[in-house]
C-alpha cells in the first residue's frame, strides 16, 4: 500500500485530510498485521467448531437414511378363502348311484342328477347334503357326476354313513345373477347332530336335533342354520339338553331329505358365519382397542 504525500483522502461525506508519507506507511503496517491476526482468529475458530474438511466428503450409510428400525415380526392370522357361496336352497335330490373307494385312498361318490348337470363344468362346486364338494367327472348322457370325499370330509359330515339309493341335497355354487333366497353359506360343516324328536303338527313337521355344546353357542333362536345344505330358521334353542328345534313347512318336506331320516340318525350342520366372526373379534381384543 502506497500513498503519496499529501493525499486527499474521503470517506463519504466526511471531511478531507491528509497523511504524512511516514504515518501512512505506518498505518499500512498496523492494518496489515490487524488483519492477520483476525484472520488467525477466525481460522482458529472455524477449526475447533467445524469438523475437518475431509468429513464433508464422507457419505453416510443409506442405512442411517432411508432404512427404518425393523419392528417384531408379529404373525399375520390365517383366514380361510371363501371360494364358493351357497344359498341354502335345494335345487333337487339326487340319488347316490356309487360310494366308496375306486382305487387306493380315493373315497368317490357317484350322483345322479338332472338340474344340477345344466351347466356343469370339471372343477365346479356343488353342495352335496350341505357340503361343498368338486365335480371331478359328469356324464350328462347318463346323467350323472362324480366328486371326490377327503378323509376330513369324512369325518367332519356325515356322508359317510350314505348308501347306494340314499337321497341328497344338491345346490349349484352361487353365480353373479343368481336371487339371494336364503342366506351365506360355505359349504363348510362344521360337524355333524343328532336327530332326536320328529314331531307333525298339521302338515309341518317339528324336528329337535342334538348337537355338541361347541357348536351351540353359535346357534340362536330366529337365527339361520344350514341342515344338510337347507337354509333354515331355528325355532327354540335348549341350552341344558343341549339341543335346538326347527320346523319344516309341507313344501319344504317335499324338496329335501330331512323328512326321509329318522330319530338316530345324523345330520350335517354348518352354523352361521357371522356368530364365528363375532367370537373372533371379541376374543382379540378388537373391541377394547377401538374403545
Amino acid at each position: 500500500m502506497v500513498l503519496s504525500s499529501p493525499t486527499p483522502l474521503r470517506y463519504g461525506h466526511c471531511r478531507e485530510f491528509s497523511l504524512s508519507a511516514a504515518k501512512a506507511t505506518s498505518i499500512s503496517n498496523l492494518l496489515v498485521r490487524s488483519l492477520r491476526q483476525t484472520h488467525s482468529k477466525q481460522a482458529l475458530r472455524c477449526s475447533l467448531k467445524q469438523p475437518p474438511l475431509t468429513s464433508f466428503f464422507v457419505k453416510p450409510p443409506l442405512s442411517s437414511i432411508f432404512i427404518k428400525p425393523r419392528k417384531p415380526h408379529r404373525p399375520k392370522s390365517v383366514t380361510t378363502t371363501i371360494k364358493s357361496l351357497f344359498t341354502g336352497i335345494v335345487e333337487e335330490m339326487g340319488t347316490v348311484k356309487q360310494l366308496g373307494f375306486d382305487q387306493d385312498n380315493s373315497f368317490t361318490m357317484k350322483i345322479q342328477a338332472s338340474t344340477v348337470l345344466e351347466d356343469v363344468h370339471l372343477g365346479d362346486s356343488i353342495s352335496v347334503n350341505g357340503t361343498c364338494l368338486t365335480v371331478t367327472e359328469f356324464d350328462t348322457v347318463s346323467s350323472e357326476f362324480s366328486v371326490g370325499l377327503s378323509p376330513e370330509t369324512l369325518r367332519k359330515t356325515s356322508l359317510g354313513e350314505l348308501e347306494r339309493g340314499s337321497l341328497v341335497n344338491l345346490e349349484r355354487a352361487l353365480s353373479p345373477t343368481t336371487r339371494m333366497g336364503g342366506h351365506f353359506v360355505q359349504g363348510h360343516v362344521d360337524g355333524t347332530g343328532e336327530i332326536v324328536e320328529m314331531t307333525p303338527e298339521g302338515d309341518s313337521l317339528w324336528v329337535k336335533v342334538k348337537v355338541q355344546r361347541e357348536l351351540l353357542k353359535y346357534i340362536v333362536p330366529k337365527g339361520f342354520i344350514a341342515i344338510d345344505g337347507t337354509s333354515l330358521t331355528v325355532v327354540d334353542v335348549f341350552d341344558e339338553e343341549p339341543c335346538f328345534n326347527f320346523m319344516l313347512v309341507a313344501y319344504t318336506q317335499q324338496k329335501v331329505v330331512i323328512p326321509l331320516k329318522k330319530v338316530g340318525q345324523k345330520v350335517n350342520l354348518e352354523v352361521d358365519i357371522l356368530g364365528k366372526y363375532v367370537e373372533r373379534l371379541l376374543s382379540s381384543g378388537f373391541v377394547d382397542s377401538i374403545k
